[in-house]
């Protein structure tokens, strides 16, 4: 084959790059330019897929300002540890730096799989998303809990309290874990089949009155963690094994809670004042209908964390210093709003937008700008706003999360 002359090769090469930038930008769709004479075109190299899907970092509001971090991290891209009985993957500080309150760890378990027998420093609260499961405790006194679980339900297991989590029929569940430290790591918990590892053989043998070769049979903690386990029978009236139960439960029925109502969305608020035992959690469920927002507003106890359920929006959060940044989030995203931080959640799509709130604290607080606004002295307020004593009358005295109301 004749060698191709250097001049054609770069005119292929240009013309080849040119095609690849014009055909990254027709696909992009979107270009840095919120209006004309502002920003320009992007010419590449381009993620098109991604950009679609943060359309207010590609063209942020002109009301942003400032040098907010990132307060948004999607699940899709957080590391996959794959078992036998399932998988597992975390967002904590390490993924989302601001999230110093708050880890989070999305699992799967299939039917059967079984999250090892393990306790860890840090308090646990979950949510399920999918399916069902089987979750068992036992307290400092020696007294007993165990529990099926469902979509929408709830546990709290307290720092150090040894629980286990195990799918059932007919395909497992699938949940979300929070933990009340953003440095939590899934790999720092307590192992049933580590400490048997690593404790010597005499030892054991003297503590449980056995022969030293009692535990032999026991696998590698590199076989168990999440594993595969034939699924349990129904649960029977001999589930606490003779013992006391627990008295405070672990376990809560969050969508049998009444919600708090609009025309435009529901709340379901848990937190130690219905769910005594989580102590260092508390949530929100939000469910937002086309058209509706979650009210501008703060909370004056804690940070927020959001996990995004199912719907699109988007959120502005407002910082001290005129500081302002805006965020786009779908099903499986993290979110987060540092402790005081004004801030909306808008549903951007045509289905039903939900997400948890969720906070380190015994106790759920928001407070609501038009609430403040309308329980403000009118005079004060027109000095601030300049409005005339009819413009005053669209505050509301009563609180309505979502709007419109």
């Amino acid at each position: 084959m004749a060698p191709t002359p250097r001049r054609d090769l770069l005119t292929g090469l240009a013309l080849g790059a040119a095609g690849l930038i014009a055909t990254q930008a027709s696909a992009a769709e979107l270009e840095p330019s919120r209006a004309p004479g502002v920003g320009g075109t992007d010419p590449g190299p381009r993620n098109p897929a991604r950009e679609r899907q943060n359309p207010d970092i590609i063209n942020p509001p002109a009301t942003d300002h400032g040098t907010l971090p990132n307060l948004r991290f999607s699940y899709a891209d957080s590391h996959i540890r794959q078992s036998s009985g399932g998988w597992t993957r975390q967002i904590t500080v390490r993924e989302l730096g601001v999230s110093k309150a708050i880890a989070g760890v999305n699992m799967r378990l299939n039917a059967g799989g079984i999250r090892e027998l393990h306790w860890h420093k840090e308090a646990e609260w979950a949510f399920m998303i999918y399916g069902s499961a089987r979750i068992t405790a036992i307290d400092a006194m020696g007294r007993n809990f165990v529990d099926d679980v469902g979509v929408g339900d709830l546990w709290y297991f307290p720092p150090g309290i040894p629980h286990s989590i195990q799918g059932l029929g007919p395909d497992g569940c699938e949940f979300l874990l929070v933990f009340d430290d953003g440095a939590f790591d899934e790999d720092s918990t307590f192992l049933l089949s580590d400490w048997i590892k690593h404790t010597p053989r005499e030892v054991l043998a003297k503590n449980f009155g056995v022969k030293e070769d009692f535990f032999a049979p026991t696998p590698d903690p590199e076989e168990l963690y999440i594993f595969k386990a034939p699924v349990p029978p129904p649960l029977g009236p001999d589930r606490l094994l003779g013992a006391d139960s627990v008295p405070q439960t672990f376990s809560h029925r969050m969508l049998a809670q009444e919600p708090i109502a609009t025309k435009s969305g529901r709340v379901r608020i848990t937190d130690s004042s219905n769910f005594p035992v989580s102590k260092t959690i508390a949530a929100a469920l939000v469910e937002v209908d086309p058209g509706g927002m979650r009210e501008l507003h703060w909370h004056p106890n804690a940070d927020e964390w959001q996990y995004y359920l199912e719907g699109e929006a988007r959120m502005t959060v407002f910082a001290s210093s005129g500081q302002a940044r805006t965020f786009d989030f779908r099903a499986g995203d993290v979110g987060y709003v540092p402790f005081a931080m004004g801030h909306y959640i808008e549903n951007t799509g045509n289905t039903t937008l939900r997400f948890l709130e969720i906070f380190k604290s015994d106790h759920y607080a928001d407070l609501s700008l038009n609430q403040w606004l309308a329980l403000t002295p009118p005079d004060l307020l027109k000095a601030h706003l300049h409005l005339d004593d009819a413009a005053l009358k669209v505050f509301q005295k009563t609180k309505h999360p979502i709007v419109p109301a």
